[in-house]
């Protein structure tokens, strides 16, 4: 099981490359493959969930001796594109910029509160609570996401069914890693931290951040870059 977790993480590549090529709009592949480098960048955060959430055996050992390893960069790069762009997918949608009129609405005097609350709630719970990473990481993720939704009501929908959307992907996609590798799971995880719930052998905190992260990462290029979707 020495490389189980890059090998799953090169899954999540391959699942990542096979959608950003069956994208259409030149700007949907520009959104996807934006946001996956810049949430690569995620993968340095690994040191905190290591050992407290899991500790999977990785390349070179490296999650072992630093808490850092090359698996979680992978991962990153793969979940966030794919957050990002699953609903135009699925659903044809094109980019309007957000007009100058609509920019000076009261609710976007938030606007940059917005962007970094989920940042800033994880390091605040990170710091003042006993939680387990995993659940700081969920509430700043919904937290940040329900920021999103007050600042920019009009991205509600698309967040919403990402999240469930993401949710199913990434559901089928664990049970991967659990049919390939029988026990790996019960092996990696830190049963004794969280909750220890399974559902069909699947964690119930990953379930947590899949649905998440499809909420809050959905809106993450349009509220950055003051776009909003249209139904074409």
């Amino acid at each position: 099981m020495q490389y189980a977790w890059f090998i799953w993480s090169f899954i999540i590549l391959v699942i990542w490359a096979v959608v950003y090529l069956s994208l259409r709009s030149k700007e949907s592949r520009k959104e996807m493959l934006v946001v996956s480098l810049w949430t690569s960048l995620l993968g340095i955060t690994e040191p905190f969930f290591v050992p407290e959430y899991w500790n999977p055996p990785s390349l070179f050992d490296l999650a072992q001796k630093t808490g850092f390893d090359i698996e979680s960069l992978l991962f990153a790069f793969g979940v966030g594109g794919l957050a990002v762009i699953i609903y135009e997918r699925i659903f044809r949608v094109k980019h309007e910029r957000v007009s100058a009129e609509e920019k000076h609405q009261p609710r976007h005097k938030f606007h940059l509160l917005a962007l970094i609350s989920a940042p800033i709630i994880f390091t605040l719970l990170l710091i003042f609570t006993d939680l387990n990473p995993i659940y700081s990481t969920f509430i700043a993720l919904i937290s940040g996401g329900l920021f999103t939704w007050y600042c920019r009501p009009d991205l509600k929908k698309k967040m919403i069914v990402s999240a469930v959307i993401f949710l199913g992907i990434y559901f089928v996609y664990f049970l991967t890693l659990i049919v390939i590798y029988p026990g790996y799971v019960e092996q990696a995880w830190n049963f004794s931290v969280i909750s220890g719930t399974l559902v069909v052998g699947v964690p119930l905190e990953e379930l947590m951040f899949a649905f998440g992260l499809g909420f809050l990462w959905s809106s993450v290029y349009e509220h950055i870059k003051w776009y909003k979707i249209k139904s074409v």
